[in-house]
């Protein structure tokens, strides 16, 4: 029991370790520029903190969250599906063509735009899937590909065959009906006694994503499946001689990482745009990988996660007004996720020494009882 406990202490002690060294990097920035870090991080934690914030926090969360759980399905078999972000591009703009052309019963119209954004994900992923498994083809090269392939596929479906107006200067789809419109969560802040957001709402598709953050810890953790997918990821000659089919693995979690990906930009589509527009939030993809990396694969460690990069997101704002560089965030974000993948490794050693030492001194022991017995 107690070795357990030190363990979770040392795995604790990688991301503590890394957000400690990154705001000592970010204060080195912030004195480079003659500002004081004290300052400068009071008026984040300051402003980073109202419930307006906290709601824009969440808001920036979820689809980083989502994000990084596609990342992490592939993650777990050693796979690297970079191609996230093309997946959910494609994906919202297929839903949003979808879900701003039909009118349903509320339930049923949201589903559907769901259900499109998870096929046509898992499609775009079961490309790269394919390629790996029929022709060799290294998954990161495929999924980056695949990427500009997306851009390409996207901008010329939206100027002409998806756009509402074919006369207006802004490029979207055809704008939600009142019941593809998820209602917000704005009424949790006032239940527990805090003040309602101003000028924002909490996107209800936070519910969406705990229900893929539970989805992809039950898949990972409590199925058969799960366990293949982590024995192929540590052992995969192992997993082989046990009986995994290699290949039906390698396709399976791509259309699984790939549909889950088509789910990140919906999040913002139920919440506010209602439609997808030239101006859709970008680089959420690539966001969620380093969110993956920070949380370690694991279903809490990647929302905390995004919830820290979403605070920092939102706390960058107040620098702007304060003549501060919130290039400064950004610095952050990055040493942060180089920190984390260094930490973990100093603290996985340090883990296996305390093993290492654990395990022979239990042979000494074994072997002086035996002795004393004999």
């Amino acid at each position: 029991m107690m070795a357990n406990v030190k363990k979770m202490l040392f795995s604790l002690l990688a991301p503590a370790a890394a957000i400690v060294f990154a705001l000592l990097v970010a204060s080195l920035a912030l004195w480079a520029v003659g500002k004081n870090p004290i300052d400068a991080f009071s008026s984040m934690w300051s402003f980073g903190t109202t419930s307006t914030s906290i709601a824009s926090m969440i808001n920036r969360a979820i689809p980083l969250y989502i994000a990084a759980v596609a990342v992490a399905i592939g993650f777990q078999m050693g796979l690297f599906n970079i191609g996230v972000e093309g997946q959910y591009l494609l994906a919202a703009l297929f839903a949003g063509w979808v879900g701003g052309n039909i009118g349903l019963w509320s339930p049923l119209h949201i589903t559907i735009i769901i259900l499109v954004a998870i096929f046509v994900g898992a499609f775009w992923a079961g490309i790269a899937g394919l390629l790996k498994v029929t022709r060799g083809v290294h998954e990161v090269i495929s999924t980056i590909m695949l990427n500009f392939i997306a851009f390409s596929v996207i901008a010329y479906f939206l100027l002409n065959w998806f756009r509402d107006d074919a006369t207006s200067l802004n490029l979207r789809t055809p704008v939600f009906a009142e019941s593809a419109q998820i209602p917000s969560l704005n009424w949790v802040f006032t239940m527990f006694g805090f003040s309602e957001p101003r000028g924002i709402s909490m996107h209800g598709f936070l519910l969406v994503a705990v229900a893929v953050g539970i989805f992809y810890y039950m898949l990972v953790k409590r199925t058969r499946f799960g366990f293949e997918l982590r024995a192929s990821g540590m052992n995969p000659g192992a997993a082989r001689m046990a009986g995994v089919a290699p290949k039906k693995m390698v396709l399976t979690t791509m259309l699984i990482s790939g549909g889950v990906a088509g789910l990140v930009g919906l999040s913002t589509m139920f919440g506010s745009i209602h439609s997808y527009t030239q101006d859709f939030p970008r680089n959420l993809g690539f966001t969620g990988i380093a969110v993956a990396l920070l949380g370690r694969n694991s279903a809490v460690g990647m929302a905390l996660g995004a919830l820290l990069f979403g605070f920092m997101e939102r706390a960058a704002l107040i620098l702007d007004l304060e003549d501060t560089p919130k290039e400064v965030v950004q610095i952050m974000q990055g040493v942060v996720v180089l920190a984390v993948v260094i930490a973990y490794e100093v603290v996985n050693r340090m883990i296996e020494k305390r093993e290492i030492k654990a395990a022979a001194a239990a042979t000494r022991t074994l072997d002086t009882a035996e002795e004393v017995a004999a």
